[in-house]
């Protein structure tokens, strides 16, 4: 069960004008199940993404990130599929993948780099493409612009709820609306956290602004997440901005307006991030590691990746266990050479665990055991060694993480 997650309520759940949605049943998940998601994108959006930086790139993030990288990128379609990676599938993985482009796009009357293509799924089959393409015209019929909760179910994978959430926000007088989902249960790790993200906006931004802000959002959210450590091959995290609403352009991130967006934006995708790790696989604690009193951001990130991607750390947490000196071993083993543990403190939530580097005199067992059986958990870390602080946010480990892993192509 997730941690403190409810599915989205779809009349939360607000369209972006300039960009419709289209959902069908290809048969490349299993039969009866919704697994082939478009977008149609009105012309003139703007578009920014991000991938995963696993070496071992699946074919649809090799041509997007092609495409993107043009000068002048004119996307009017993504078209994801779940079921199959098309990962680890060579040449030909990239030829069915551009064949589903093709045909996406003779049935728009657009180009094929005019398409964006997403998979998620097994690793290492061949992509059904065919059942793709046959899909295609049913996916593109059904296009509306308030399907964004049934798009949120359609990319699911192992995921138990689907992710969806929207804001509103006023710039100069105009609203502006921001929608965006996400899927991700396993394989979650920085860089990008197998997750897809899609966000849009109506706002007015500045097409050159758009793949920096990406980056930033993704840094912010999808990048301070963790299951397991596992990088995906597909990653892929875009942002939209449709400039339907009628705000005044924004070129830079220094004035009022573009402040109030850009809070809003990271609000939404921390949202979306952070959902992800509450419906992790067989997760039962939703935990925050907050990492303070550090040189620099890196070794706060280094600590905090140290304690998440722990797994005694993470089974002592599924057991409501207060071992709390696993914590204390992984900051020490965390990469920081010249860390003085004479220095380091450590709370769970408001109780003080340890300080300078022992056991408070005052702690007792029975107050860690209390919050370690909450299924929300803050974990403060204190390195005492400069004014740098970073949040990541992570899980325990459970059987279940395990059954679902070995079962996951049964």
């Amino acid at each position: 069960m997730p941690v403190q997650l409810s599915a989205p309520n779809p009349s939360q759940i607000f369209p972006i004008p300039g960009v419709n949605i289209g959902i069908a049943q290809a048969g490349v998940k299993r039969p009866g199940k919704d697994d082939l998601t478009i977008f149609l994108l009105d012309e003139g959006v703007s578009i920014g993404g991000v991938f995963t930086k696993n070496r071992f790139k699946a074919a649809p993030v090799q041509i997007c990130e092609s495409i993107l990288n043009a000068v002048t990128p004119c996307v009017r379609a993504l078209v994801i599929n779940t079921g199959n990676a098309n990962a680890g599938t060579g040449e030909s993985g990239k030829a069915h993948a551009q064949m589903v482009c093709k045909a996406t796009a003779d049935l728009l009357s657009l180009e094929a780099d005019q398409v964006l293509p997403f998979s998620t799924g097994v690793i290492m089959e061949p992509l059904p493409f065919q059942k793709i393409i046959n899909a295609l015209p049913t996916a593109i019929k059904n296009a509306t612009s308030d399907a964004w909760t049934k798009a949120a179910y359609s990319i699911m994978t192992t995921d138990t709820v689907a992710k969806a959430f929207s804001k509103k926000v006023t710039l100069s007088g105009e609203e502006v609306t921001i929608t965006g989902i996400a899927k991700g249960a396993g394989m979650i790790h920085p860089n990008m956290a197998t997750m897809l993200g899609f966000l849009a906006t109506d706002a007015c931004i500045s097409a050159e602004l758009l793949k920096p802000l990406a980056l930033e959002l993704a840094n912010l959210s999808f990048n301070r997440i963790t299951v397991d450590g596992d990088t995906s091959t597909n990653d892929s995290f875009l942002i939209m901005a449709t400039h339907k609403a009628s705000n005044p352009m924004i070129t830079h991130w220094g004035n009022d307006d573009a402040q109030r967006l850009l809070d809003a934006l990271k609000e939404v995708s921390k949202l979306l991030a952070q959902a992800i790790v509450r419906d992790a696989e067989g997760a039962t604690k939703f935990i925050t590691l907050h990492i303070q009193g550090g040189q620099t951001l890196e070794e706060c990130k280094k600590v905090a990746l140290a304690i998440a991607h722990s797994p005694l750390v993470k089974t002592a947490f599924f057991a409501s266990d207060p071992n709390l000196g696993r914590i204390l071993a992984a900051v020490g083993y965390s990469g920081i050479e010249d860390l003085d543990q004479s220095k380091i403190e450590l709370y769970l939530d408001n109780v003080h665990v340890a300080t300078k580097g022992s056991r408070c005199m005052d702690y007792r067992e029975e107050e860690g055991q209390r919050v370690m059986k909450q299924e929300e958990i803050l974990v403060t870390v204190g390195l005492g060694r400069g004014d740098c602080s970073d949040t990541f946010w992570t899980c325990d480990l459970s059987h279940e993480y395990v059954s679902i892993n070995a079962d996951y192509r049964s």
